[in-house]
């Protein structure tokens, strides 16, 4: 089991960083565009992103969308241009 896990981490990281950022930017655009709660929005996500969880910063306008221990994004608003992800660190 611990050589499959190794093998297949670089998947799990890469689906971790697609999904905290898919999240990100939709969130942000739910939250911001679309006005509604960060509850609200976390509950449209597609099955299978249960691990993916949103948080907010309301003083920057941003939304952060993390898969514990492997993946984070950000993306925040942008007045008329929506909501942008923010570059990956």
């Amino acid at each position: 089991m611990t050589v499959f896990s190794i093998w297949k981490f670089p998947s799990f990281k890469a689906q971790a960083e697609l999904g905290s950022a898919y999240a990100a930017r939709v969130g942000c655009s739910c939250r911001y565009v679309q006005g509604r709660s960060l509850e609200s929005c976390q509950s449209d996500f597609e099955p299978g992103m249960e691990m993916v969880s949103l948080a907010e910063d309301p003083a920057t306008k941003t939304i952060t969308g993390s898969v514990p221990l492997l993946a984070s994004r950000s993306a925040r608003f942008a007045g008329a241009n929506g909501c942008l992800l923010n570059p990956a660190d």
